[in-house]
């Protein structure tokens, strides 16, 4: 139920965001407009965008014949989550990374690098996947597509407004325009940490029980941020609102792309997952 109004919470504030940059763009029949571009943006995610991350990223989906043990890991953990089978993609990108999408669990995807498959062992690699599978138990995959879209046409349409804003007079107003195509992108931003950060140590907490090994997953993390600083994940680089359903942030340098990491800091995810090893060693 909260992660229902979570989604709806999110909706609403990036249409609210489309209705204002509508307005500057063409006063009130442009805020009408955006108000409807807005309604059909968040039906097509909803239904679509798992599909549209998926295909970002040429990810190409896998079996038990095209990559046994992976997939076998995978049915594995989701059998022990008590979950629908998911589907399984690679991803051939040498930046160890990992994500999970879809509408809900019984249209879940989960994805990984090639990346991450070489850099980690097989007890790290099952804790991150459980990590993911803990994302679609918890039924905020919705809430990570839906935002990675939306973010993306608000960035879009922000652009549309800083060449063509107008004010509700119907004159060209260009340092508004300028303003609302730098403030617009930020907002949506904002909109997606508020909810991705607390996301994230649930989804670890719920990874780390799913595989039964905290410490596994909190030397996945520590390894995945170490090999990702030498290798960009070239998708992301070229999509950045899609970072923040990654496993560990892609984008997550210094400067203004550490101010507005999606995810907790590393440091304190292994913190608390170590606290979890302790205890469950106790």
């Amino acid at each position: 139920m909260f992660n229902i109004m979570k989604t709806a919470i999110l909706m609403a504030a990036i249409t609210a965001l489309f209705m204002a940059l509508g307005s500057m763009l063409g006063g009130r029949q442009g805020m009408m407009l955006a108000l409807m571009v807005a309604v059909g943006m968040n039906f097509f995610s909803y239904w679509f965008s798992d599909k549209l991350v998926l295909k970002m990223y040429n990810a190409q989906q896998v079996d038990e014949t095209t990559a046994p043990q992976f997939y076998r890991m995978v049915a594995e953990l989701a059998q022990k989550a008590e979950l629908p089978m998911p589907k399984v993609y690679l991803i051939n990108e040498d930046a160890p990374n990992a994500f999970a999408t879809g509408r809900n669990p019984q249209n879940a995807a989960v994805a990984a690098t090639t990346g991450i498959l070489r850099v980690l062992s097989e007890r790290e690699l099952r804790g991150v996947m459980a990590h993911e599978l803990a994302h679609v138990k918890h039924r905020d995959i919705l809430i990570s597509t839906i935002s990675a879209t939306m973010a993306g046409a608000i960035s879009m349409l922000a652009n549309f407004a800083m060449l063509f804003g107008r004010g509700s007079d119907g004159r060209s107003n260009p340092i508004a325009g300028i303003a609302v195509a730098i403030l617009a992108p930020i907002a949506a931003s904002l909109i997606q940490m508020a909810i991705s950060r607390a996301r994230e140590f649930e989804a670890d907490r719920g990874g780390a029980e799913i595989s039964g090994d905290p410490q596994a997953l909190a030397s996945a993390l520590q390894k995945i941020q170490r090999a990702a600083q030498g290798t960009p994940l070239e998708t992301a680089e070229r999509h950045p609102e899609t970072a923040q359903m990654m496993i560990m942030n892609p984008l997550s340098g210094g400067g203004l792309r550490g101010l507005f990491s999606t995810h907790p800091a590393t440091e304190e995810r292994v913190e608390k997952l170590m606290a979890m090893a302790q205890g469950v060693q106790g």
